[in-house]
């Protein structure tokens, strides 16, 4: 514990002259024996508390650490999103019962190939095509999902897919789920009425009015669609494209709307179905491009794999499409 100072202050009383000052802070006067002050004694001892204040404080600030920095941390950079194709396999999902863009068959015909998880199934058809061709251009091997059509968005939005092709529409709100590459298709939007239907002459969605109909669910076709035709006696939605079919088949309903493609692969298998295709006509579907192209769906972000798939499409023509398109039509197994 430090009781004192010394201060060592030349005097000059005559030469070579000093006088020695021991100060005690804790006592009033200083050691015994020393010789008394002179008149600027007070002065002396105030000088003395003063700078011993001083040094206290600069030993204590020499002791303190820098404060700790405030400014908030510089945010790190987002890490890239992983294309999914890292181990060289594209795993898509489609509903393998949406023919001709994809269907289920017992062998491997065609080109045809196994549907994970499912025994002795394989899936075919344009989507399945044209997913050979990206899979061909890219060095991926092919693996195909069976899943609902209500849960294709999903699963992508969850990465338990890298990519749909399923004959999707590249509609606004899809867009703000998933990101899109294509389109691999343009197919315009028609109705299928029966032969002996008093629509089955119907010149534009203004004759089908009154009509019983409806279409696949969370499809353009019945969101968006249908609600066009003046008094439309709208349906239930039916769950897949084949029980749509079969509502018409079954006379449940007067009409159905759908896409081209859908159309002419029904009439393949049911010839009493008739095409009702109002393009050109002013009385016809207000339709958007997002409505009538068909795209393929990726993880919202996965630019790697939208590039890539991008990169094989792009080249390719209208008349590209419909020739694979027409093939798919020629092969799928009710066509037989």
């Amino acid at each position: 514990m430090i009781t004192g100072f010394l201060f060592h202050e030349p005097i000059f009383h005559g030469p070579l002259a000093k006088r020695f000052i021991f100060y005690d802070p804790y006592r009033r006067g200083n050691f015994a024996g020393e010789c008394k002050l002179g008149k600027d004694d007070k002065m002396r001892r105030l000088t003395a508390i003063v700078l011993a204040a001083l040094m206290v404080f600069a030993l204590a600030a020499c002791g303190q650490s820098a404060p700790a920095s405030t400014a908030p941390a510089a945010s790190a950079a987002p890490a890239a999103v992983e294309s999914g194709v890292e181990d060289g396999v594209l795993t898509i999902a489609m509903e393998c019962a949406y023919a001709p863009y994809n269907w289920t068959q017992g062998d491997d015909s065609n080109g045809a190939v196994p549907i994970k998880d499912s025994e002795n199934e394989y899936a075919n058809g344009y989507d399945v095509m044209m997913a050979k061709k990206i899979c061909e251009a890219n060095g991926w091997e092919l693996e195909v999902i069976k899943a609902d059509w209500d849960s294709l968005v999903p699963g992508v939005q969850s990465r338990t897919y890298d990519a749909v092709i399923a004959g999707q529409s590249m509609t606004a709100e899809r867009s703000q789920q998933v990101d899109f590459a294509g389109p691999y298709l343009y197919a315009s939007i028609v109705c299928l009425t029966l032969k002996d239907s008093p629509y089955a002459s119907a010149q534009g969605i203004s004759d089908l009015s009154g009509g019983t109909c409806t279409s696949q669910s969370a499809t353009v076709w019945y969101d968006t669609m249908l609600p066009q035709i003046p008094d439309a006696q709208i349906q239930p939605a039916a769950e897949s494209a084949p029980a749509m079919l079969m509502a018409l088949e079954t006379g449940a309903v007067d009409f159905i709307c759908t896409d081209l493609p859908t159309a002419l692969g029904a009439q393949v298998v049911y010839p009493d179905m008739v095409l009702l295709d109002f393009t050109g006509s002013d009385d016809n579907f207000v339709a958007d491009e997002g409505d009538i192209n068909i795209g393929v769906s990726v993880f919202k972000g996965n630019t790697a794999l939208l590039d890539a798939i991008n990169a094989v499409l792009e080249p390719m023509t209208a008349d590209d499409f419909n020739a694979m398109m027409a093939e798919a039509t020629k092969i799928q197994p009710l066509g037989e």
